[in-house]
């Protein structure tokens, strides 16, 4: 049975803590004159690519941007994404693990999430500019790696992402407490870890110390979805992702996704995208 081929980062400099991992390439040293095709897979840490100028394709979960200047990719660990970035192009690639960033700052959690909520960013020539500056000086402070060079990526980091959340549409910023935030993140992280094995929301509700109902009020204030169209969704992006990133039967994918009965399986994903998983696999591979 295949899995999706999962990519780890590594460090180019040994750091003191190897679970807080962090590196950052300028573009036209990593390319080398050559163009970089990677296939689909997808990454246990996070991973941004800043375009000056660039050219080639990049799908994250199924959704196609062609590349162009002055953009910005914004991948979380898990997005399943394939990539062509043609000789030439200008930027730069940072890759990091959580750990190395928020050290469990409550407030950087938060920041990172919300930066990290949309995969694909325009800024105009002057925006962009001001972020891809604080890459720039991210990359002299990890070369040169003077005293406390560790906390200064972290704060140019911060500078980082909170330019990228002032470009969201202001209808992507949530006006939830960040009590609700919290909550909201918490739930997100377990549904990475337990959807699988657990899909109700009482599960859910009580690893959290909610009720159902308070649990709903979550996810409806923040996205506008009751948890159980939130589970819903987590389960039907990874089921796309098996049936598109690998040669796995039908049945196979059911059994990894938790279902026991295929035939409940494919209903359940037709009911949800509309198409039976050998259709959606023919219709979009």
């Amino acid at each position: 049975m295949d899995r999706i081929p999962v990519r780890h980062i590594s460090a180019t400099q040994k750091e003191p803590d190897t679970t807080a991992l962090f590196n950052i390439w300028a573009l036209d040293e990593l390319l080398a004159g050559t163009d970089m095709v990677q296939e689909l897979h997808r990454h246990d840490f996070f991973y941004i690519l800043a375009l000056k100028n660039g050219s080639g394709h990049h799908d994250i979960d199924f959704t196609h941007y062609q590349i162009c200047d002055n953009t910005i990719f914004f991948m979380r660990p898990g997005q399943v994404h394939q990539l062509v970035l043609k000789a030439g192009s200008t930027g730069y690639l940072m890759q990091f693990s959580a750990g190395f960033y928020f050290l469990n700052d409550k407030a950087a959690d938060h920041v990172l999430r919300k930066a990290g909520s949309i995969n694909h960013y325009r800024p105009g020539d002057k925006g962009f500019q001001k972020l891809f500056n604080s890459l720039a000086y991210i990359l002299q402070e990890y070369t040169d790696r003077h005293l406390y060079y560790q906390e200064t990526i972290r704060a140019n980091m911060d500078i980082f992402f909170i330019g990228l959340i002032r470009l969201q549409p202001a209808n992507a910023v949530s006006s939830a407490s960040m009590h609700t935030q919290a909550q909201l993140e918490k739930l997100l992280t377990l549904l990475d870890t337990h959807v699988f094995t657990h899909k109700q929301v009482a599960y859910y509700a009580d690893m959290l110390n909610l009720s159902a109902y308070q649990l709903n009020i979550i996810t409806t204030t923040t996205l506008g979805k009751t948890c159980s169209q939130v589970i819903n969704e987590h389960i039907v992006l990874e089921a796309k992702r098996y049936l598109l990133a690998t040669a796995n039967q039908v049945n196979q994918i059911a059994g990894l996704l938790g279902y026991q009965d295929a035939s409940y399986f494919i209903r359940f994903f037709k009911k949800h995208t509309g198409h039976s998983p050998e259709a959606f696999r023919h219709n979009f591979s």
